[in-house]
């Protein structure tokens, strides 16, 4: 599975912390997005099943703008079907908003509190795509959430069923 990171200015901490959490937490191959800060890459694990990519931003910069890295991130989610991303902004409602634009993203919103949500977005909708208000939930929330989102299977059913009439839905 993949793992795509993104977000804006305001997530920027905070998603540089989630990074490394990651890449301990899962123990699995890193590397900053081709064509972001020259593309570092760190495939010293060969064998791990997850790979995380990060689509930026890469440095703090307060005049960023949330499209330029979280729509490249979300066509490449529709492209890997297999893969998941997870954007880190200050609210996630902007983020939401025009990744979920695009056929075949299902992206859910997370501001703290209970995993419940995410745990049903998952489950009941397939989201493939997780954001999270930075401003709002705290990072200890934020690895919840993440895990949740991660280790939360679809349970497909009548669910698939109801997905299959949104299909159709959305630009590519």
């Amino acid at each position: 599975m993949k793992i795509y990171l993104s977000g804006d200015h305001a997530g920027f901490k905070l998603k540089e912390k989630i990074k490394s959490w990651l890449r301990n937490e899962y123990g699995k191959n890193f590397y900053n997005s081709p064509g972001w800060a020259g593309g570092l890459r760190d495939n010293s694990r060969k064998n791990s099943s997850i790979e995380i990519e990060d689509f930026g931003p890469l440095e703090y910069n307060e005049k960023d703008d949330y499209p330029d890295f979280v729509i490249p991130m979300a066509r490449e989610i529709v492209k890997n079907k297999n893969s998941k991303g997870i954007i880190i902004a200050g609210s996630g409602q902007g983020e939401s908003i025009a990744t979920n634009k695009l056929k075949g993203i299902r992206a859910g919103l997370y501001h703290g509190g209970s995993t419940k949500i995410v745990k049903t977005g998952r489950a009941h909708d397939n989201i493939n795509i997780l954001c999270l208000g930075s401003r709002f939930a705290s990072e200890k929330e934020a690895k919840k959430a993440i895990k949740s989102f991660l280790e939360t299977p679809f349970n497909k059913g009548r669910h698939s069923r109801r997905l299959n009439k949104l299909k159709h839905l959305g630009s590519k």
